[in-house]
């Protein structure tokens, strides 16, 4: 694994990480380099970016919801042959669970994977100000190591000048480049129905675009010297993709520009664990892929594909026949939603769903749900034991009501307190809430077992019918 990582941190949100991660990433790609992409926190938009700038898939480190050893598993495991690995970070370089400590901010990302720091200022309308900005991030907490500023919203090269004259003297470490006030540079407006464009690569003339700026502004020989860290190692015995089971189970995988929400580390675990993923596309109107024993229907379900989707008939027959037949299936998120009898949008359409799960869901302007969940299994849920707990987020501008009474899935534990939450039956699981499968690896293994005793069974029933 290179010894070359940074973690791309900004005073606050809005400052200009993402346009610079992503600057970053093509400049250094066009020199010829390998780069991982990271994203801190739980975020399916921007490592959707960073996939299609650098060529590799972008991971989530999430210290929260995922602990030191993982974090560290994660990184060595997504970098072991890359030339450099880039880690965006997520609000403000402290912000994170705890107001009072570093807990599940981007500071202790960089500090469990020991990796240096470049710091991201918005210095329009300042100068010498700015280096007290700086200088308050170097001392709020000794243990991050800030090597480095790059400075967004100059005026001019003048501007910039000053700014870097005043930060390099008070502060101690160099301010490596900048980008200028101008238009035409801002990302487009985050929403999950962008991933489809930007896996189109409808977006690689911006990228382009952001690279050749960063190439002209920034000094990315200074970058790749300061860049160089400590190497990291993860015992292979340790890791949690050092599983290479056979595949003993077919999990068929909602997956195209409807459904783009999932973490890869759950598609890597399932497949160590002996799952065999398949997937298809409800937008396409497809059948669930044939000989299989699972389904998983992740997030995403932008309200712009709500409608096509509904006109997705056979894909919607297909799935109530395998979940009638008994088939282990999984939905979270959007997915959740589409296994709902109907959404209604803003604009007052309905769009009939999947019909498999008696109640409906309201779309609203505003965000109805956002933050982390501590969540644990009711007794009727098979995926996750009543005594087990994982752990996962909410982020959704809809609501659900059902129409009649219906056993929950989840207990979900957030900061405005526990609730009962989600939709189980005796062959599925749905809810809201989106998981990382490496907080609870029972349910990976759950899963499986499901699977294959659902094979079994589905055999008995064929050579019944024989």
């Amino acid at each position: 694994m290179s010894k070359r990582r940074i973690v791309i941190a900004g005073t606050g949100s809005g400052v200009g990480k993402t346009t610079l991660t992503i600057g970053l990433m093509a400049a250094l790609m066009k020199k010829g380099m390998a780069v991982q992409g990271f994203k801190c926190g739980p975020d399916y938009i921007d490592p959707s970016y960073h996939t299609a700038v650098t060529k590799r898939i972008s991971r989530n480190l999430d210290s929260w919801m995922l602990g030191r050893k993982t974090v560290v598993d994660i990184f060595t495991h997504a970098s072991r042959d890359a030339d450099i690995s880039i880690m965006e970070g997520v609000m403000g370089f402290f912000d994170g669970k705890d107001p009072r400590t570093n807990a599940g901010s981007t500071a202790e990302i960089s500090v469990l994977t020991k990796s240096p720091v470049l710091l991201v200022v918005n210095c329009a309308s300042m100068a010498r100000s700015a280096a007290a900005i700086v200088k308050g991030f170097q001392t709020l907490s000794s243990e991050p190591i800030i090597v480095g500023v790059i400075v967004n919203q100059v005026g001019s090269e003048g501007h910039y000048h000053i700014v870097k004259t005043a930060i390099e003297q008070e502060c101690g470490i160099p301010v490596i480049g900048y980008l200028k006030r101008e238009k035409g540079i801002e990302i487009p407006e985050r929403s999950l129905g962008l991933i489809p464009s930007i896996e189109r690569g409808e977006l690689d003339p911006f990228f382009d675009q952001l690279g050749n700026m960063i190439s002209e502004t920034v000094d990315l020989e200074k970058l790749l010297e300061i860049t160089v860290a400590e190497p990291l190692s993860f015992s292979k015995e340790e890791s949690l993709f050092s599983l290479s089971a056979e595949p003993i189970a077919r999990i068929a995988v909602a997956k195209d520009a409807a459904f783009t929400s999932y973490y890869q580390e759950n598609f890597e675990l399932l497949e160590s664990c002996g799952a065999e993923l398949v997937t298809f596309s409800p937008l396409a109107n497809e059948l669930v892929p044939p000989n299989c024993s699972g389904l998983y229907i992740g997030g995403g379900l932008p309200e712009e594909f709500m409608m096509a989707i509904s006109k997705s008939e056979r894909t919607k027959q297909s799935i109530r026949e395998s979940i009638e037949s008994g088939m282990p299936t999984f939905a979270e998120g959007g997915g959740f939603s589409f296994l709902t009898q109907s959404i209604t949008l803003t604009s007052g359409e309905v769009a009939e769903m999947t019909g498999v799960i008696f109640g409906n869901v309201t779309m609203h302007t505003t965000l109805q749900a956002i933050g982390y969940r501590e969540i644990k299994g009711c007794a009727e849920n098979f995926l996750l034991r009543a005594d087990g707990l994982a752990k996962g987020h909410e982020f959704h501008y809809s609501t659900f009501e059902a129409i009649t009474s219906l056993q929950y899935a989840y207990e979900t534990k957030g900061m405005r307190g526990t609730k009962l939450d989600g939709y189980a039956a005796e062959n599925v699981v749905a809810g809201f809430p989106q998981f990382h499968f490496a907080t609870c690896l029972d349910m990976v293994e759950t899963w499986i077992k499901a699977c294959t005793t659902y094979q079994i069974t589905q055999l008995e029933v064929q050579h019944g019918k024989k």
